[in-house]
């Protein structure tokens, strides 16, 4: 298809929006916010995340007189409703140098590195767990019924003993205990 001087052609579009509204809210300041949260390695793209839907939203007006959040929504694209954030068109204040982020990234991770630990190390065992875990590990299936053997008697005895019914069917100060089973009878 051939494009002739009657066919409508589109105009040519901006490639960003940009509106002179700001938002209402304070600043956001850089050096306030963490070093991670903020991505300077592309100065002209810069990023950050929102300090109220804790989203990564670009800056704009990078070479103009103010710079900007993007105006975006709270929630995911195409799943929850289409809410602006209230940080839409939030002024940016670049309150430090791109060499400070940088420096000052870091050195965060500097410090959550050395916060990391390197090696899990074992926990100690007290003599008696360590002399109870050693004797575990020395016994045999001939040791443990020769154990067992030599405790036997023992827990005849106490069987024995639970089975006996002490002299008298009353304790001392009461009524005797009714040894016949008690049907209520229904007229």
């Amino acid at each position: 298809m051939s494009i002739t001087a009657a066919m409508p052609t589109a105009k040519e579009r901006l490639r960003r929006t940009r509106r002179k509204r700001v938002s209402a809210l304070p600043a956001i300041k850089l050096s306030q916010l963490l070093p991670s949260r903020i991505d300077l390695r592309k100065p002209l793209r810069a990023v950050l995340v929102c300090v109220d839907c804790e989203t990564w939203v670009p800056i704009t007006g990078m070479q103009g007189k103010v710079q900007k959040l993007v105006p975006h929504h709270t929630g995911k694209a195409g799943v929850d409703a289409a809410i602006h954030c209230r940080s839409s068109n939030r002024r940016v204040d670049f309150d430090m140098t791109i060499p400070e982020w940088r420096q000052a990234l870091t050195d965060a991770v500097k410090e959550a590195s050395s916060r990391q630990a390197t090696a899990v190390l074992p926990k100690a065992l007290s003599p008696q767990t360590d002399r109870t875990l050693r004797a575990r590990a020395e016994r045999t299936p001939t040791g443990r019924v020769a154990d067992w053997n030599a405790v036997l008697p023992l827990v005849v005895s106490a069987d024995k003993d639970r089975r006996a019914v002490p002299a008298g069917d009353a304790p001392a100060e009461s009524l005797a205990v009714p040894l016949t089973t008690l049907h209520p009878k229904h007229n």
